[in-house]
């Protein structure tokens, strides 16, 4: 049995358990499943989840009890049937496509930062993350203290520095909303209540890279029987033990719901040799970068955008554009579109992409011929909120210290930054001395989200659009922002035609309260009842 984590325990009274226990698969565990609940409700729990400060629990006891009929706990949602019939699909005839076809709500309560990334690296699934962009994290929990990631064997200094680093955080927060008033005062006519949480916004995108990766999230997943078989053997593999207990934890609530979809992971010749797969890649990829001298960090001096390698040309782009309205192989759609002069082809990728009213109006498949591979160096709040991107492959390394960390801009101006930067160093102290006692994958743990990364992005051109134009958007993140930006300039280099569709790109820097708008148009919907 792997050693359970240490995590805040919510209480409920009688009766509030009384009215829980029908939709929840357990009321005292970090990880339960969603229940006996119309799938719209699901569906709203997790859109409202990113933005309460609240568990799921308690959110449905708070917003949602009281529309939701009062029914009866049902053991089980798998009757015995089905599970025989899955049994002699699935295990009788090896058709992994069934597994596809079912699938569960979970929620992952008060996991690391760190966890986070691992539960939503699978592609084929949908995921809600509380976000640090809304939420505080300047109050204590009752009996636990502030919300970070705990393990005894950190010792009394990793708790002594975590708590340094949630102190100055709190404190920055406070001085930093009262300085981004002043900085920014509201319009005449502006709505009162929207500019205040535009400032709280804005106060919590400046001091977030304080926050460390330890710090506690709640995450909502929504996938199929196969990509939950799939997490929870990667859960399992892994060297992180915050990651293999909530892989058990997965797997209990899972056994619970579809008990048929994950009937292969306890097994040890099915899910046992696969875990040990997965460890043994991993210690080949681990042996091999030692032995020719990759495993030593190099350093950066600042964050970065590099495109490796673009694949494809856009004679290639316009030739797959046309692909499915013509009667002809690609070879005869290739050798047409050459005969063109590059003006013309331009023209018709423009011609082809039609009129796009918003970000929403995507142009077709034929944009997938063309990919990008990109090495990126950020901060780690950005790399959170881009590896969230599903449609590409996202490769990261180990976050460390050796890459550095800067202190925003605003922070300076405001006087504010050796406070933050102090912050940092005492993550910095903490980091090494986790290491150099050999606890090697929990230093991160102890880093500030303000450390740099290096990872990966690969995608193809459709996706590279849709991502840059949700990312560099005025309401966005200041660092994710500028990474979105710099990608489009790096297409821009070897594509234009590509670079030129993204018209919903925001380039504009001047310094502003990026979620009034939104706060705005929020506002006005909610007056107007839609």
């Amino acid at each position: 049995m792997i050693e359970t984590v240490p995590v805040p325990v919510e209480q409920f009274t009688d009766e509030e358990r009384e009215r829980l226990a029908p939709h929840f698969t357990n009321l005292d565990k970090p990880v339960f499943g969603l229940v006996n609940l119309p799938e719209t409700v699901k569906g709203a729990l997790f859109a409202r989840y990113s933005r309460y400060a609240g568990t799921l629990r308690r959110l449905f006891l708070d917003e949602f009890a009281d529309s939701v009929p009062v029914v009866p706990a049902i053991e089980g949602n798998e009757g015995a049937r089905a599970a025989k019939l899955y049994e002699t699909i699935f295990l009788g005839y090896g058709d992994d496509s069934v597994a596809q076809l079912g699938g569960a709500h979970i929620a992952c309560e008060w996991t690391s930062n760190i966890l986070t990334k691992i539960l939503q690296r699978p592609r084929l699934a949908s995921y809600l993350e509380q976000s640090t962009r809304y939420i505080a994290y300047d109050a204590q929990l009752d009996g636990y203290g502030y919300r970070y990631h705990r393990d005894p064997r950190f010792g009394p200094e990793y708790e002594r520095a975590m708590d340094t680093v949630f102190e100055t955080y709190s404190s920055l927060l406070e001085r930093t909303t009262g300085w981004v008033g002043e900085r920014f005062p509201a319009a005449e006519g502006e709505s009162p209540a929207a500019h205040r949480r535009a400032v709280r916004a804005k106060a919590l995108d400046l001091v977030r890279g304080v926050l460390p990766a330890s710090s506690l999230s709640h995450v909502g997943i929504y996938a199929s029987g196969q990509a939950y078989e799939q997490l929870v053997l990667h859960l399992l593999a892994h060297p992180l033990g915050e990651a293999n207990a909530y892989g058990e934890l997965l797997l209990a609530e899972l056994e619970k719901i579809i008990p048929s979809f994950v009937t292969r992971v306890p097994r040890p010749d099915r899910g046992g040799r696969w875990i040990e797969f997965l460890r043994e890649r991993r210690a080949a990829a681990d042996a091999v970068s030692a032995r020719l001298g990759l495993d030593v960090a190099t350093q950066a001096s600042a964050p970065s955008v590099r495109l490796i390698r673009a694949h494809g040309t856009e004679l290639e782009l316009v030739a797959a554009l046309l692909y499915e309205s013509t009667g002809v192989g690609e070879e005869d759609a290739l050798r047409a579109v050459a005969q063109l002069a590059p003006a013309e082809r331009t023209e018709l990728v423009r011609e082809l992409v039609a009129t796009r009213e918003n970000r929403r109006h995507r142009p077709g498949r034929g944009f997938e011929t063309l990919s990008y591979r990109f090495e990126i160096v950020s901060d780690y709040g950005a790399f959170r909120d881009l590896q969230r991107h599903r449609l590409l492959t996202c490769q990261w390394q180990r976050l460390s210290p050796d890459l550095g960390a800067d202190a925003p801009h605003e922070l300076v101006e405001a006087g504010l930054a050796a406070d933050y930067e102090r912050a940092l160093d005492a993550s910095r102290v903490e980091h090494d001395r986790l290491r150099d006692a050999g606890l090697v994958e929990e230093a991160p743990y102890a880093l500030c989200l303000a450390f740099r990364i290096r990872y990966v992005l690969e995608l193809d051109a459709r996706e590279a659009l849709h991502l840059i134009e949700l990312r560099s958007g005025r309401e966005g993140h200041p660092s994710y922002r500028a990474v979105a930006r710099e990608m489009r300039r790096a297409i821009e280099g070897v594509h234009p035609a590509v670079a030129a569709a993204m018209t919903f790109v925001d380039d504009s820097t001047e310094e502003r309260l990026e979620r009034l708008l939104s706060e705005m148009r929020n506002e006005s919907r909610g007056a107007s009842g839609s």
